[in-house]
């Protein structure tokens, strides 16, 4: 339409909140959907959690304007948090409180690229990562994992991608959509490599609390403190704590690179909602039980899938580290189809099983890795099991 600017013009809609909105509006309509598509719990939000909140709403001073960077006793908490993950102590202003991770993604790349810097994206990526570095007048990189090796990327392929222009690498462990989770030795060698090349790191560690089976989460500013002058931390309590709709995240890191982002938080948005600060300091501080209960939920029904993905023909299905979701080879499937001649892409093999079995997948191509798809088991073990039924059936 004419009036759009180009910059607006070029964003595509996210592919995963795509397949959940489609996935919605046919259940609406009457028809009965399982939904692999979002990466969203199913569990309830903690109850302590809920009733902090419900007490903030009560609080007047949850009524008004509170400092733009978010709650002084929220961002000082996440800094406690960080120094107790990690040893390194963090000032409260070196916090920024966000409207979920998303927003601390688009604020990070606003605050560290200038036209025509280069940002190097480990590929599978999530959808969102190459739009914030467009967005902001970068250019995103690819860099292919080793699919032979959960999508691992390592020193050799980043370097063979780094150019003059390349002004940061993003980091995203464990992995959306992948499930890899990178050990303390990989962490080391990249981000050695990271600080001899001079670049800034963005680590998005979201799912930090998702690690399964004998893999567990290394933060970077842990294990290459060198490196915390040029990094930025992004997470939030969406995922660990089933509190997607509440839409906290934060950013951490130095502090001139804070400050700046919150100079534009407090221009294009303002302090996060009150009440959902209150609440996510409720998380933070509160029992850890509920988070554990969450984890091993989501660890069983990882296995599950895992077996059952990993028997249907044409599926070659790695099993994941961390997060929640599967990411699963359907090139076998691809080439030979269902019943003779099929869907040739993961685009259309989606829209397929969307149309006759109503499963909803998100293709590898929003990924950056056709052949490929995503499917989370963030979901009930009922709907789980229909789902894999269904597919299966499919599949023959």
């Amino acid at each position: 339409m004419a009036g759009i600017s180009r910059r607006v013009a070029a964003i595509t809609e996210s592919a995963t909140l795509a397949v959940d909105n489609q996935a919605r509006m046919l259940r609406a309509a009457g028809r009965s959907i399982i939904s692999f598509g979002a990466g969203e719990p199913d569990f309830a939000t903690p109850p302590h959690i809920v009733e902090a909140a419900r007490q903030a709403c009560q609080d007047p001073r949850a009524h008004h304007y509170t400092p733009a960077a978010g709650l002084p006793e929220l961002r000082a908490a996440i800094a406690e948090r960080h120094r107790l993950d990690t040893g390194q102590a963090l000032t409260p202003e070196q916090v920024l409180i966000t409207v979920g991770t998303k927003q601390a993604v688009a604020w990070a790349f606003a605050t560290l690229l200038d036209p025509g810097d280069e940002v190097l994206i480990p590929a599978p990526y999530w959808v969102t990562f190459p739009e914030a570095v467009t967005l902001a007048g970068g250019t995103p990189v690819p860099v292919l994992g080793d699919a032979d090796n959960g999508f691992r990327i390592t020193v050799d392929r980043l370097q063979a991608a780094t150019t003059p222009a390349t002004k940061a690498l993003l980091l995203n462990s464990p992995s959306n959509p992948t499930g890899l989770v990178y050990g303390r030795e990989e962490l080391e060698a990249i981000g050695q490599w990271a600080l001899e090349a001079g670049i800034w790191v963005v680590t998005d560690e979201i799912y930090r609390h998702l690690t399964y089976g004998d893999h567990r989460f290394h933060s970077l500013a842990a294990v290459v403190p060198a490196l915390t002058d040029r990094m930025l931390i992004l997470g939030g309590v969406a995922k660990s704590y089933a509190m997607t709709g509440w839409r906290v995240g934060w950013m951490l890191g130095p502090a001139p690179a804070v400050g700046a982002a919150a100079n534009l938080h407090s221009h294009l948005s303002g302090n996060v909602s009150n009440v959902a600060q209150f609440a996510a300091l409720a998380a933070l501080q509160g029992p850890s039980e509920p988070l554990q209960a969450m984890r091993a939920a989501f660890d069983r029904r990882r296995r599950e899938m895992h077996r059952r993905l990993a028997a249907m023909p044409g599926v070659v299905c790695p099993e994941p580290e961390g997060a929640f979701y599967m990411f699963a080879s359907f090139e076998g499937v691809l080439a030979a189809g269902p019943n003779g001649p099929g869907p040739r892409t993961t685009q259309e093999l989606a829209a397929t099983l969307l149309d006759e079995v109503g499963v909803a997948i998100v293709p590898g191509e929003a990924f950056g890795v056709p052949g490929y798809a995503r499917l989370s088991y963030a979901l009930s073990d009922e709907a789980l099991t229909e789902g894999l039924d269904r597919l299966a059936t499919f599949l023959g």
